[in-house]
Formats: C-alpha cells, sequence, structure tokens
C-alpha cells in the first residue's frame, strides 16, 4: 500500500503544483479578502472601545514619568485619526486568528494528508505567540525603553513634550515587530514537521543567524539602539527556544518508525 505520509492527497499537493500563476494569484486574492474582512471585523470591535485601548497604550510613558510626560496633538483631526490607528492596531490582534487561518489554507493545499491536520494548532498557537510578543511588548519593552528614554531628557534638565502621532507609530512599530518575532518557535515547529529544516541546521547557521537577527531588529525598530537590543535580546532567546523546538520534534520522528516496526509485524 502507498504510505499517505508520502503520497500528497488528489485534491492537493500534484494538483496544485499544475496550478498556472493566475489560479494561484486568485486564491491569494480570495485570501487576502477574507482576512482583509476579518481585519474590518476586528476594527469595529476595536473601535468601540478604542479609548480603553489608547488609554492603555500610554499607560507605559504615563507609569514611568509618573504623569510627567505630556502627550500633545497639533493637528486638528489627529485625535481622530490617532484612534483609528489604533483601533486598527488592536484589530489586527483581534483578527489573528483568522488571518493565520487565511494564511494557513493558502499553503494547505500543498502539502499532505498529515500535514494538513495541523491547521489547529498551527493557528492556536502562531494566534498565542504574537499575543504573547504584543503583551511583552506593552508590559516589558515600552517601562524599560520609555524609562530610559526619559532619563536622557532628565540628563539635561528637559521637560518632554512627545506628539501623540510621533508615540503611536514608535509603539506601533515596536508592537509589530515584536507580535511577528514571537512566532520564530512557531515557524520552526513547523518548518521542522515538513522536514525543512532541523536543530543542526540552526546550530550549524548560528553565527549567521546572530547577524541575521541584529539587522532584523535594526530594520523593524525605531533608529536607535536601545530599541534595537531590546528586540534582539528576546530574539536571540526564541532562536535558541526554536532549535529546542527543533530538536523536541526530530527526536520524535525518530523514534516513530521503530514503534512502526514492533507494532508492524502483529498488525499482519
Amino acid at each position: 500500500m502507498p504510505d499517505q505520509h508520502q503520497t500528497p492527497p488528489a485534491e492537493g499537493g500534484n494538483g496544485e503544483a499544475r496550478m498556472s500563476i493566475v489560479e494561484h494569484l486568485q486564491e491569494l486574492r480570495v485570501r487576502l479578502l477574507r482576512a482583509a474582512i476579518a481585519l474590518a471585523v476586528g476594527f469595529i470591535l476595536a473601535y468601540a472601545v478604542v479609548d480603553q485601548i489608547f488609554s492603555a497604550l500610554t499607560w507605559p510613558i504615563r507609569e514611568v514619568s509618573h504623569g510627567k510626560v505630556l502627550l500633545i496633538g497639533t493637528g486638528v483631526g489627529e485625535a481622530f485619526f490617532t484612534k483609528i490607528k489604533v483601533a486598527l492596531i488592536a484589530g489586527l490582534f483581534i483578527a489573528s486568528p483568522a488571518v493565520f487561518y487565511e494564511i494557513w489554507k493558502f499553503i494547505a493545499p500543498g502539502l499532505y494528508t498529515t500535514e494538513r491536520k495541523l491547521a489547529r494548532p498551527f493557528v492556536i498557537f502562531a494566534t498565542l505567540f504574537f499575543c504573547a510578543g504584543g503583551y511583552f511588548c506593552w508590559a516589558v519593552v515600552f517601562r524599560i525603553g520609555y524609562a530610559f528614554f526619559l532619563s536622557e531628557y532628565a540628563s539635561i534638565g528637559i521637560t518632554p513634550t512627545i506628539r501623540i502621532s510621533e508615540y503611536l507609530a514608535f509603539s506601533t512599530k515596536l508592537l509589530l515587530a515584536f507580535g511577528v518575532t514571537f512566532e520564530m518557535p512557531i515557524f520552526a515547529l513547523f518548518l521542522t514537521r515538513l522536514g525543512i529544516i532541523d536543530y543542526k541546521m540552526m546550530i550549524h547557521h548560528l553565527r549567521y543567524a546572530i547577524l541575521a537577527i541584529f539587522i532584523v531588529a535594526a530594520a523593524l525598530t525605531p533608529p536607535d539602539m536601545v530599541s534595537q537590543f531590546l528586540l534582539a535580546i528576546p530574539l536571540l532567546l526564541l532562536y535558541a527556544l526554536s532549535i529546542g523546538v527543533a530538536y523536541v520534534f526530530r527526536a520524535r520522528e525518530k523514534v516513530e518508525p521503530a514503534t512502526a516496526a514492533v507494532d508492524g509485524p502483529s498488525a499482519t
């Protein structure tokens, strides 16, 4: 009998390999449209409580400054557009399960039957890690980063007055950067499960990974060393965790054939 682990299903795998570029683009358009609808629903839900979300977003800088920092607006419609941007960012986190599901559905036709069963764990854990990255940024990184920047103002005897648009742009970049980079162990798990990477490969390329991590940290964060290190250090820890994840799941794959060999004769 053919091995189901090695033979793609008729409706995917080999069939999808013969899809034209136009068909792939049409499938991508459908997935993007559904993700956009989910984002719109998340935006509506977030906008209903946008004042509370904005208060939570500005809490770290008000906490570390003991309420001494003045956030200001300099445009007539800046308050309105600030609410729109805040609701969009919050809506992305709310809609993240649907977005990850659409990502999985787009790549699923090219996977084997057994690999398609990973859809639910992928969506659940990808969402958890994405939200965990955002929460870590808000609860830890913001406090450390803002305390440092405000201490620099204090060292030269200046009381900071910060435009809300600049604060929001800075905070948004960090939130999304941490949300995305916290997905590293998830992608390591599934790439290992698909046989694309393994822990030996990750260890062998450790030097290049460290260089890439600092480049990514510099690209995703505002242009200052503190923000870059605040992202690079968790990234290094996540890379180490990813190596552990790859090792654990590779070790399990090695045990399965032996188990099958023992169980095989009794089944026949």
